[in-house]
């Protein structure tokens, strides 16, 4: 069952996703070789307690943390620890908060320092496509123009698009339907119409597409051990153009002044 939001529930959604947008930036001043990702979670767990919300990963069917933080070849559901970033690291942080009853949901993949060049046009594209994706998504089109766009877009620079995770819908529950795979066919799908909110995430691979579940029960890696990058936003389907509900404005802005 696709819900769709009133302009009410849409502007509730929007202050969660822009305290996920927040709490990322506040994570992001503290990116920096030799902090643990453990560090990284307690930091971002405090600043959405702080701002009045409840950390929306923190439980989700057991998982232990805050935040997810994926590095390197970890695509996502990284569960923090005691690793410490190194230098030429990327580092995938994932973050979900519920605030008045709505919930956010937004990722950033960040460079530790210098990282080398193949893996910052990895990081380019990945964020580049997540914008392709987004402008795809518009009343009257179908969930496989979102995909497809992403897909091509990714494939045409040679990369690979990871078919074993997707985006979703979102509301009053992180994860609702539909699903948004970050590939597909243009015209397949449930038809995209307004108020229908979901969060749109690519994942992607600089090396195959395929991925390893971890022992641990929530690590994704990738099979081949390279890089992988992801980024999200959380959108509300309008006519013409979706309108975005997280922002990585607060991200940009701590990255220039570091």
């Amino acid at each position: 069952m696709i819900y769709l939001k009133t302009d009410e529930e849409i502007e509730l959604m929007r202050v969660a996703n822009l305290l996920v947008g927040a709490t990322l930036a506040e994570v992001a001043k503290h990116i920096e070789p030799g902090v643990t990702t453990l560090q990284l979670d307690k930091i971002g767990d405090e600043f959405i307690r702080d701002h009045g919300a409840i950390p929306l990963f923190k439980g989700y069917n057991g998982f232990p943390n805050a935040l997810c933080i994926s590095i390197n070849e970890n695509v996502v559901h990284g569960i923090p620890g005691d690793y410490r970033l190194k230098e030429g690291d990327i580092v995938s942080v994932d973050c979900g908060t519920k605030i008045n009853g709505y919930c956010g949901d937004s990722a950033y993949t960040f460079e530790v320092g210098e990282v080398s060049p193949a893996t910052k046009k990895l990081l380019e594209t990945t964020k580049e496509s997540l914008s392709v994706g987004i402008e795809a998504a518009v009343e009257g089109k179908r969930i496989g123009d979102i995909g497809n766009a992403i897909q091509t877009y990714c494939e045409a620079h040679g990369y690979s698009v990871v078919r074993d995770l997707v985006g979703h819908g979102i509301g009053r529950e992180m994860h609702e339907d539909p699903q948004v795979p970050n590939y597909g066919k243009k015209g397949y799908g449930p038809l995209l119409r307004n108020g229908m909110c979901i969060a749109i995430e690519p994942m992607i691979n600089l090396g195959k597409r395929n991925v390893k579940f971890e022992k641990d029960g929530w690590t994704v890696r990738t099979a081949d051990r390279k890089p992988s990058a992801h980024f999200e936003h959380t959108i509300a389907i309008r006519q013409g153009k979706a309108d975005i509900l997280s922002s990585f404005e607060f991200i940009n802005q701590v990255l220039q002044n570091k």
